[in-house]
């Protein structure tokens, strides 16, 4: 039995309340899994573990504190989650993990990897031909979830790059999928094709997206309708931040309309970063925008922005929560100048008119469909 204090975990700094949780289920058990595993071969806790997707620091930590691990590669994609996981750490006084880029210094050589599965196929695509391709040939990779979050069609992602994929029995409603077997050639193969890419001529853009980034290469209904009226945002903003900028794609269009701002493309998701500068660069915009990694606007310094472009995420991890915009949008009220517009795109029933008023200032309706409303909210 786990003697871990999972209960301690906390998830600050990404939203917090008695019903969101830092581990789960399926941590839990991705971590039996392994315990099983460096008990009967302790080698492997010389080797190292590489996790991946470790929302809050759970299997990070426990690895450490329980199993044994003396050394920890971590990729998170959240930016958030990386800090939370720093908090955690320092709490509970544990050392011995280093955080990691999405990229072959991550799971070279590695042998063993635990793994909590994405929602999005597109990134346990590029997340498992990566370990296919540079992890050791007989590295054992331990892909954890929860029941309601798993497909078959993940299997079948798994299959194209291992040999051997197996599912453990159900434990509360979570599961460990064990795979083996490397495919280096195939895998090496498909990793050259991210980023993603498609060209549109009727916004006279390329876009590109690694997995996992919102919308992917597709031109999303929210960020068309912003894109409809981005002419409309103030003509002598000199500084203008995408918050959230995903594939980077918001962050093009106004650096092309106001060519003398200063343009600031900022998200939480290293994917997303990492599309946005291939964005910019397909349209030959590449060092012209300046691309942040950051937790919320956390980086950006109060009433430092003149325009601020918006569509905002109304979940934190799996579960949905409009807290998580709401927060948001108290960040993006801070960092603009006062006379400073905040401009959102979001599904029209969620009505937050009244709340960009108090948080932010004056919000006047742009431009509204049955789906989709876009806002200008002026700082006091």
């Amino acid at each position: 039995m786990s003697t871990f204090p999972f209960e301690s975990l906390r998830r600050l700094p990404d939203f917090e309340s008695p019903e969101l949780l830092a581990s789960d289920a399926a941590d839990r058990l991705l971590l039996s899994e392994l315990k099983h595993e460096v008990e009967a071969d302790p080698s492997l806790l010389e080797a190292g573990l590489v996790v991946i997707g470790d929302s809050y620091g759970a299997i990070t930590l426990a690895a450490i504190a329980d199993l044994g691990f003396t050394s920890v590669r971590v990729h998170q994609d959240a930016r958030s989650g990386e800090l939370a996981l720093d908090n955690n750490a320092k709490e509970l006084s544990i050392t011995g993990f280093t955080h990691h880029d999405l990229d072959k210094e991550l799971v070279s050589g590695a042998r063993i990897v635990a793994m909590r599965l994405p929602r999005s196929l597109d990134q346990l695509d590029q997340w498992s031909s990566l370990i296919a391709a540079y992890a050791a040939p007989n590295v054992q990779v331990f892909a954890g979830g929860r029941l309601k979050h798993m497909t078959l069609g993940m299997n079948d992602v798994l299959k194209q790059y291992f040999g051997m994929v197996v599912a453990s029995l159900a434990v509360q409603k979570s599961r460990v999928l064990r795979v083996k077997e490397p495919m280096s050639d195939v895998a090496l193969e498909a990793l050259s094709t991210w980023p993603k890419s498609k060209r549109y001529d009727v916004i006279d853009m390329t876009v590109c997206a690694h997995g996992g980034v919102f919308a992917g290469i597709n031109l999303d209904i929210g960020t068309r309708e912003l894109l409809a009226v981005l002419d409309q945002t103030p003509t002598d903003a000199k500084r203008i931040i995408d918050f959230g900028c995903g594939s980077g794609l918001l962050a093009v269009a106004i650096s092309r309309l106001r060519p003398g701002a200063t343009v600031i493309a900022s998200d939480q998701s290293s994917a997303a970063v990492a599309s946005a500068k291939a964005t910019l660069e397909a349209n030959g915009l590449g060092g012209a925008v300046e691309v942040v990694r950051d937790d919320g606007l956390s980086s950006q310094a109060d009433a430092s922005a003149d325009v601020i472009l918006f569509n905002p995420p109304f979940h934190s991890g799996a579960a949905v929560h409009s807290d998580t915009s709401v927060r948001l949008f108290a960040e993006a009220g801070r960092v603009l100048k006062p006379g400073g517009e905040l401009w959102v795109v979001a599904n029209s029933h969620l009505g937050y008119k009244p709340i960009l008023n108090n948080l932010v200032g004056e919000t006047k309706e742009i431009r509204r469909t049955p789906k989709f409303t876009v806002t200008s909210s002026t700082k006091a």
